[in-house]
């Protein structure tokens, strides 16, 4: 990664994420009753996507009623459970790294990789020590006796990084696999690291969605063939949408509302600005399958399109 001017992220995207960062920064300290809504969502919806994206079956009402009330769900294996339980105590502990002020080194990643993994695998926490093929891809990873170098370098190139922290989170979570440092559950790893990263740059984190799969894979492999900038601008879309999740704690304008309610006040029709959301051009997120906007994205739109 070469620290220079030119952004792997389109300009508009980015300055998006700029504006919203110095409103949400603005609005320090939150409301701690809003605050830890925010982060029991973000640590559920981050939990069931990065899973579902490795193949484990939970829903998401189902990944909710084992982390919160313990229950088993019948007809899910005790792995698809464990990676639930896991990957949600590690959504904690990266927490609790960036509060302890803990850079990202070895032993962090070790210690992720460990909750992560354990039960499930023998060598949780540990580098891998043998060759590994990844089915579908078009190159292996490199040689295990290398492993221990490139991690060194890796995260000394994320320490002295000055490029955009959402550029450098992209950067992080694409070499981390491409490295391929443990035998499995390097994506689970990759997907906590960028969000560490990203909290210790205060941001939010973010929800890579199983939707987005092919996506997701697709932008690995192009950024694997050498070109970054596809999987950077899908980590910024993350960041952004996050950003609005976040933001909508303030209320008023920025109250996230269905686009069925926010197109009364426009001239448009509800298919046409989900057409213009699909499109980013107007700043708004999905959840479930309904998109949702503010009347400061609309007013915003609005005010665009009549130039």
């Amino acid at each position: 990664m070469t620290d220079t001017d030119i952004s792997l992220i389109q300009k508009r995207l980015l300055s998006r994420i700029d504006e919203k960062m110095q409103r949400l920064n603005s609005l320090r300290p939150f409301p701690a009753g809003a605050v830890k809504r925010l982060h029991e969502e973000m640590r559920l919806l981050h939990t069931y996507h990065s899973n579902a994206i490795e193949g484990n079956t939970l829903t998401l009402p189902e990944t909710k009623l084992v982390l919160e009330e313990g229950i088993t769900i019948c007809g899910k294996s005790l792995q698809e459970h464990l990676e639930a339980v896991n990957n949600a105590k590690a959504f904690d502990l990266i927490e609790d790294i960036v509060k302890q002020k803990k850079a990202i080194y070895h032993i962090t990643i070790q210690q992720i990789h460990e909750l992560v993994m354990a039960g499930i695998i023998e060598d949780a926490g540990k580098y891998r020590t043998r060759n590994v093929r990844i089915t579908g891809a078009s190159k292996a990873p490199p040689d295990w006796s290398k492993v221990i170098k490139l991690m060194d370098e890796l995260i000394g190139k994320i320490a002295r990084s000055k490029k955009h922290p959402v550029e450098t989170a992209a950067f992080l979570h694409h070499r981390f696999v491409e490295i391929h440092p443990f035998i499995d559950g390097n994506g689970r790893v990759a997907r906590l690291l960028t969000n560490m990263y990203l909290i210790t740059k205060a941001y939010p984190p973010i929800v890579l969605k199983k939707e987005d799969r092919r996506k997701y894979y697709r932008f690995l492999r192009a950024a694997d063939a050498g070109n970054l900038s596809p999987f950077a601008n899908f980590i910024a879309k993350a960041v952004d949408e996050s950003l609005t999740m976040y933001l909508s704690i303030s209320g008023g304008a920025d109250e996230l509302l269905p686009l069925k309610e926010l197109a009364l006040e426009t001239p448009y029709s509800q298919e046409y600005l989900s057409l213009r959301a699909r499109q980013g051009v107007l700043d708004a997120v999905k959840v479930g399958k309904v998109w949702y906007s503010s009347k400061r994205a609309i007013r915003q739109y609005l005010f665009v399109t009549s130039r």
